[in-house]
């Protein structure tokens, strides 16, 4: 299966509704902040954001001390909307491109310290998600860290109604793995943004970092919303409370 071209179109589309410089999205408050506080210590990292879309997250990490940040996505417009950013905020020490990472080329004396993909393995099959993460491996230099966030597996299965967010699940939880489940996530302004999700299970990922010739074990949280959230805005996250929306993963390179 391939769903390249699909994510391509679908965030040329919408790149203006997913350009920001605060937090509006969802997973802007319930996934992002965490991971970032996942990838400290940031300070004097080279950093690679596969999937970086507008580059929200490598501005966070750069605010944070990171040295430079390499930004790919194979979205044009996406890009476009990060180099923009980049020169209105006079951000030197960050590059963008268009970039698909299967084609991305591994040179021995540029690897990273850190590699970040937030939200990129649900929009790639089992087979792709593989050899990404083999292709990071690659990457990092000895002893860096990959750190990734996917939506938690069971979360499109877990709620029916459509506000603040839905997929089109097509089979079950083992039955539907490795199929593209599209979607639609509000931002807390009320605009929503399309999304999909190709549906694969903890263990997939576990058997992807396994077969891609990791041999640390990695951390792994499951992400969810908090009192604080609530506190923060009552009406948009009550209805999300005690659900597991999203999932974390940190490896390091041996």
């Amino acid at each position: 299966m391939k769903v390249e071209e699909n994510t391509q179109q679908l965030y040329n589309n919408q790149a203006d509704s997913w350009s920001r410089k605060e937090a509006v999205l969802l997973s802007d408050y319930s996934a992002r902040p965490f991971v970032l506080n996942l990838c400290e210590p940031l300070k004097n990292l080279k950093i690679l954001d596969i999937g970086c879309g507008e580059g929200y997250v490598g501005r966070e990490m750069l605010k944070r001390g990171a040295k430079h940040v390499d930004g790919i996505d194979i979205s044009e417009k996406m890009i476009s909307h990060a180099l923009r950013e980049k020169e209105n905020q006079n951000i030197e020490n960050a590059t963008y491109k268009v970039q698909d990472i299967s084609q991305l080329k591994v040179d021995a004396n540029e690897q990273y310290d850190l590699v970040i993909a937030m939200f990129l393995f649900n929009y790639l099959s089992f087979e792709e998600t593989q050899a990404t993460m083999e292709k990071v491996l690659q990457l990092l230099k000895p002893g860096g860290h990959f750190i990734f966030s996917v939506p938690h597996p069971l979360l499109a299965y877990l709620k029916k109604d459509k506000y603040p967010f839905y997929f089109d699940v097509k089979g079950g939880y083992f039955s539907g793995r490795n199929i593209l489940f599209p979607g639609e996530i509000w931002r807390r302004d009320g605009k929503p943004v399309n999304v999909q999700c190709v549906h694969k299970t903890i263990q997939d990922y576990f058997t992807c970092l396994n077969a891609a010739k990791y041999k640390l074990m990695p951390e792994v949280y499951e992400l969810h919303i908090n009192q604080e959230h609530i506190a923060l805005d009552e009406s948009f996250f009550t209805p999300l409370k005690d659900l597991p929306l999203h999932m974390a993963f940190k490896v390091q390179k041996i």
